[in-house]
């Protein structure tokens, strides 16, 4: 791939304009990274990035031998699907800037899905967890602000992004309920436990009536930081809590599988547990059911093993 080292200016980079056209933050990192790992795989230089490779000069042998060295780094088959989307996605923006033609476009996606069986990945949370974490925030303004964090993580399964994408107008104490944005910018509303309520409402006490982002960082005197908390400050308070609880390590999208995993549990249909996480299909939602495991377990504890006996 050595005719890969032109460099394109950057108003007409497609990686540029893909990255541009991802409305959500979150996305555009995660998509910037996997585009930046197959630069860095095909120039074999760890500091290259995306930006000014020339996207439009890969065709199917090249796309072909990317996938290959994907599935050669030992990641998961979700994790290198991401990749090959991001990969697809970059090279169709190169054909609508006019850099490929149709038919050189159609060719170099041209690629199977890698295909792999895994067992479900991730964590449950057990409410006693959840309830050690509440136990260690205290009644500090930061305290207060953890413990409603912790519970809207808990009671609605929303992203972290999503958390951190709140703002104090989408929130309405009558009906319980959040206006989340999730992916592509689509909305849904969430609903709050009325445990969760009363720790939202103690926080807002707290927080003031400005409006703004629902959850801020706090600077080091005490105040509230006027920009909302990131994916990533969710993630550590989390992480804080939970030590300090000395409980495992659980990250925001344990709550979001336990969440889905109790809603399957307790009999709500497929549908509306799809459409309360804001699942695009009922098959993703599905791979959370953990009902036909216990299932199988349950079937297996009906045997009983002989007992330890001579033969005569």
């Amino acid at each position: 791939m050595s005719e890969l080292a032109l460099q394109v200016e950057p108003v007409r980079d497609p990686y540029h304009v893909y990255l541009d056209s991802l409305t959500s933050p979150e996305s555009r990192r995660t998509m910037q990274g996997c585009l930046d790992r197959i630069a860095r795989l095909i120039s074999g230089e760890q500091a290259v990035t995306g930006s000014g490779l020339p996207w439009h000069l890969l065709r199917y042998e090249h796309t072909v031998r990317i996938r290959t060295l994907l599935t050669e780094q030992g990641w998961s088959a979700a994790y290198v699907n991401k990749h090959l989307v991001a990969l697809r996605r970059v090279l169709k923006e190169a054909w609508r800037l006019g850099q490929l033609t149709a038919e050189e476009h159609a060719r170099a996606t041209d690629l199977a899905p890698v295909r792999q069986s895994r067992l479900p990945t991730g964590h449950h949370v057990p409410p006693e967890v959840v309830g050690a974490a509440l136990a260690e925030c205290d009644a500090t303004p930061a305290g207060v602000r953890d413990a409603a964090l912790i519970a809207v993580l808990y009671s609605t399964g929303c992203r972290r992004a999503e958390i951190a994408g709140l703002t104090l107008a989408d929130y309405d104490s009558a009906g319980r309920s959040l206006r989340v944005r999730g992916k592509r910018d689509k909305q849904r509303m969430v609903y709050l436990t009325r445990e969760a309520i009363g720790l939202v409402e103690r926080w807002i006490a707290v927080r003031g009536d400005a409006p703004g982002p629902l959850f801020s960082p706090f600077t080091k005197t005490g105040g509230l930081r006027p920009r909302p908390l990131s994916g990533q400050g969710i993630a550590d308070i989390l992480t804080r809590r939970l030590g300090e609880a000395g409980a495992p390590r659980r990250t925001a999208h344990d709550f979001r599988r336990t969440f889905i995993g109790e809603l399957l549990d307790a009999g709500v249909d497929l549908a509306t547990a799809q459409a309360l996480v804001g699942h695009s299909s009922p098959a993703t939602t599905a791979r959370y059911d953990r009902r036909p495991e216990r299932t199988r377990r349950e079937a297996v504890d009906r045997l009983r093993l002989p007992e330890a006996r001579p033969l005569a």
